[in-house]
């Protein structure tokens, strides 16, 4: 995903949010609505997460230093994995919260015209940004399902914008619900049931959220494409005559690092090997331009030794080393 079309999603997201969380509160502050001020409040955290977004954003531009060689691309990662936070405490459990003490101490809503006329501009403006995010997601997300591409996406502002969207859409419907019922039964009740609803929404995708960009933080391979190509640009059928293994990982969404051990003859020179070598970064680099750290590893190829497979101790992740004398 490009930086610039996760931008314009983001400052359309923020724009929506800011206007929609103002007139939320003054509905609020005429009607005494719990469900207003829930939203409010929710609004007002997506405008939070949008700026967070946006500085994730820009740290990640920082140049690379000896402290961090491979560079800032994962601040990106961190800041989104706050919003899902703030999402999860501000926005959800502050609806559940206020949403409890309304079903406990129900009053009647007052000038209930408040309320119902911002709720149907927010509606309007949500779906103005929630089209926006669809539009920049459609030009990324090629044949993928929309939850396959919240699920594989390595750049996380898109995704987290169009969960943000989709829930406020549907946190504005229950919230118009709520009121809606309050106003016809004449019980208050009906409205804090409807704050109870939003901050459980928002909770539920907080918590998607999470789990997605907890994986980007831990680090995710490259797609199964992407592979595909990284694999067919490595092995030229002359001195790199095949691939021993490979791994990859994402330093950020437009950083890939790929390092490998390479098959080569056994009687080749040194400097066939390196002029090889050199010629399979090029082809990587031609063939996903965001691999852009490269270590190719060569070694004579032996089928008694790939048939034993990887040592499970010099894998990542793999069980630690015995210590000496044991």
């Amino acid at each position: 995903m490009s930086a610039s079309g996760g931008t314009r999603a983001i400052v359309a997201a923020l724009g929506a949010n800011l206007a929609i969380a103002a007139s939320k509160f003054v509905a609020f502050a005429f009607s005494g609505s719990s469900s207003m001020l829930a939203e409010g409040v929710h609004s007002l955290a997506d405008s939070g997460n949008q700026f967070l977004l946006l500085v994730g954003g820009k740290k990640a531009q920082r140049e690379a230093t000896p402290q961090h060689p491979f560079g800032y691309g994962r601040e990106r990662y961190i800041y989104a994995f706050l919003v899902s936070i703030v999402l999860f405490s501000v926005g959800g459990m502050f609806a559940v919260y206020e949403g409890y003490e309304k079903i406990r101490h129900p009053h009647e809503l007052e000038h209930w015209y408040w309320p119902v006329g911002v709720l149907v501009f927010a509606i309007l403006a949500e779906g103005f940004s929630f089209r926006t995010a669809i539009r920049e997601s459609n030009e990324h997300r090629g044949k993928l399902s929309w939850s396959q591409f919240i699920r594989r996406a390595k750049a996380p502002e898109l995704p987290v914008v169009l969960l943000e969207d989709f829930g406020a859409l549907i946190g504005l419907v229950l919230a118009l619900g709520g009121v809606g019922l309050a106003l016809l039964t004449g019980d208050g009740v009906w409205d804090g049931i409807g704050t109870v609803c939003i901050g459980v929404l928002l909770v539920l995708i907080a918590l998607v959220l999470a789990a997605e960009t907890k994986s980007l933080l831990l680090g995710e391979s490259a797609g199964l494409e992407e592979v595909r190509r990284i694999e067919a640009a490595v092995v030229d059928g002359h001195t790199v005559t095949g691939i021993i293994h490979m791994r990859t990982l994402h330093l950020g969404p437009e950083e890939l690092l790929v390092a490998a051990k390479i098959a080569v003859q056994h009687d080749d020179t040194a400097g066939e090997i390196a002029a090889a070598i050199n010629a399979a970064e090029a082809r990587i680099r031609e063939a996903v331009p965001i691999a852009r750290v490269i270590y190719l590893e060569p070694d004579i190829y032996s089928e008694t030794e790939a048939a034993r497979g990887a040592d499970p101790e010099a894998t990542p992740g793999g069980p630690a080393p015995h210590a000496a004398g044991h």
